[in-house]
């Protein structure tokens, strides 16, 4: 029963919160920069290779809840929404500034890889928000009913629902109108079942955290 008490914020629990954000926040950046890659998959699918990444964005927040509390888990995804925007206005900023002739060889690809249109980075912003508060709410939801115990089932099933909403809002957003309505359609599932299936894979990992965390 002690052990889903949250944990006093001495020095050593703040230097475990410190890292455990960092890795928040490298994994949020990484997915939607690194994200733009596509790799093939099974029976001629594809897939963003994002979904090594993101899955860290939520589990963290799940682990953190798990040792530390609902406020800290909302007080990391304050920071990945404000990390998020200040991102994508430094992006534009950049863009928006005139190129030296020295560095024209990688005008093309910078502006490729970080030209993200106003409505694709409004969808990022958006879908990330509502999901991850989505995914604290109902993580601390299933332990309400659920229980202390059973880590790994309660994470899944919030994650179950948040990504599945992360995915829903990011393509509407984004890409309704683009797509044929049935197309559109199934790129939200097949996504939605690859973030699924990476983030129970790295369900170990959590426990992992967990017990780090609990110096155990």
């Amino acid at each position: 029963m002690l052990l889903s008490m949250p944990i006093a914020l001495d020095e050593r629990n703040t230097k475990k919160i410190l890292i455990a954000l960092a890795i928040y926040l490298a994994s949020l950046f990484a997915a939607n920069t690194l994200g733009l890659k596509i790799m093939p998959f099974i029976l001629g699918l594809h897939v963003s290779v994002a979904v090594f990444s993101f899955p860290f964005v939520f589990l963290t927040t799940d682990v953190i809840g798990e040792i530390y509390g609902k406020r800290m888990a909302k007080l990391f995804v304050l920071a990945g929404v404000i990390a998020t925007a200040l991102f994508i206005t430094y992006s534009f900023i950049s863009l928006s500034m005139p190129w030296d002739p020295a560095a024209e060889w990688v005008h093309e690809s910078y502006n490729t890889v970080f030209g993200i249109s106003v409505r694709i980075a409004i969808a990022s912003l958006v879908a990330f928000a509502i999901a991850e508060y989505q995914d604290v709410l109902s993580f601390f939801f299933f332990k309400a009913t659920i229980g202390s115990k059973y880590f790994w089932l309660r994470s899944n099933l919030s994650n179950l629902w948040s990504q599945f909403l992360d995915t829903v809002l990011f393509m509407t957003i984004a890409f309704a109108g683009v797509y044929p309505t049935p197309v559109l359609i199934r790129i939200i599932i097949t996504w939605w079942l690859f973030k699924v299936a990476m983030g129970f894979l790295y369900t170990p990992l959590s426990y992992i955290g967990l017990r780090l965390l609990r110096d155990k």
